[in-house]
């Protein structure tokens, strides 16, 4: 087959097909958007959840932007949280006094019914309370073990399932009592679900398990 020449004899060249595509590639693009409607816009990341801490307690503690808000809290490390929590001074102290969570395999997860200073001043007396945390160091450690469960558990978790078993073998009942949930039908859970890491913290009215000998009812610390 011959080729159509040019008045010089040599074949006339074909246009090439630059421009040709650059017209075709945006009317391309603006076909595929109608088709498949506008790009989603991006997720704004909004972060964790912040935590919710119920109880009547709750409202005289840290909130907000506050030092020891709950928000804050569910970063640090637990014998931390407990410090910034300002109604746990006894309770902290006695934790890291004792040794107890320094038991506990690491990233093991923990939930702790932390017993108010009001709780522990209507047990014991200022001496029996130093007697116990000086000299006592095993019935103590006894004592915090009932009030540690293994795993992190949120109070309505708690109540759901309605017994528990905390780290000295007790197994303790668990109650809905209106807005509050009751354990061992001794203390109500005053401001729960702190969290911090790997652990859940729920702040107590009353002090379980059983009471060492150095527990004085008739000599009580003054609120």
């Amino acid at each position: 087959m011959s080729h159509p020449t040019s008045p010089n004899g040599t074949p006339p060249r074909h246009p090439r097909p630059t421009r040709r595509l650059r017209l075709l590639v945006p009317t391309l693009l603006l076909a595929l958007t109608a088709c498949t409607g506008a790009p989603a816009a991006p997720r704004a990341d909004t972060g964790p959840a912040t935590p919710q801490v119920t109880g009547p307690l709750c409202a005289a503690l840290p909130t907000g932007t506050d030092p020891g808000n709950p928000t804050f809290l569910a970063g640090q490390p637990v014998d931390q949280a407990l410090r910034w929590i300002p109604t746990l001074t006894t309770f902290e102290a006695a934790l890291r006094t004792s040794g107890v969570l320094t038991d506990l395999p690491t990233g093991t997860g923990v939930t702790i019914l932390a017993p108010s200073d009001d709780a522990f001043a209507a047990k014991f007396s200022e001496d029996n309370w130093d007697d116990l945390m000086t000299r006592h160091t095993d019935e103590l450690r006894t004592l915090l073990k009932a009030h540690l469960i293994a795993g992190t558990h949120s109070i309505g978790d708690l109540a759901n399932v309605g017994t528990a078993t905390t780290l000295d073998g007790t197994t303790i009942v668990v109650t809905r009592t209106g807005p509050t949930v009751r354990l061992a039908d001794r203390a109500d859970a005053v401001c729960a679900d702190y969290q911090a890491t790997n652990t859940r913290i729920h702040i107590i009215n009353a002090v379980l398990g059983p009471l060492p000998a150095t527990a004085n009812d008739s000599d009580q610390r003054a609120h």
